[in-house]
């Protein structure tokens, strides 16, 4: 727990996962996420979508490694989000006006997950 008058961090992240391997995110070094995660020594995430049906995961674990950050790993988080035209000025962005980042990286332990759409 992060801090206990206060509930676990919850704030909107980019991620990585390839299915049978480890999940990443990235982050700056000194965030008050970075900081929870070192302290928890693990952490969750949970993704949802809402077209063509309502579904949700959830996936939480240790934190497995933390690796610095690089050129190639923002070019591989940005090309899962935005159009292919956009990610060399997003990665020359970051690099430059966004601040140092770490790669938290985890190991799934537990899944939880929804398709609602049969509602």
């Amino acid at each position: 727990m992060e801090r206990p008058d206060r509930a676990p961090l919850t704030v909107p992240i980019w991620y990585h996962y390839t299915p049978g391997g480890e999940l990443w995110v990235r982050t700056g070094p000194d965030s008050r996420k970075a900081r929870a995660i070192r302290s928890a020594g693990r952490f969750s995430l949970m993704v949802q979508r809402t077209e063509p049906t309502v579904r949700y995961v959830s996936v939480e674990g240790p934190v497995t490694r933390t690796a610095p950050d690089s050129r190639q790993r923002s070019w591989e988080m940005a090309e899962r989000y935005l159009p292919q035209d956009k990610v060399a000025e997003f990665v020359a962005y970051d690099q430059t006006h966004l601040g140092e980042h770490i790669a938290l990286y985890m190991q799934p332990e537990h899944w939880v997950s929804a398709d609602l759409g049969a509602f």
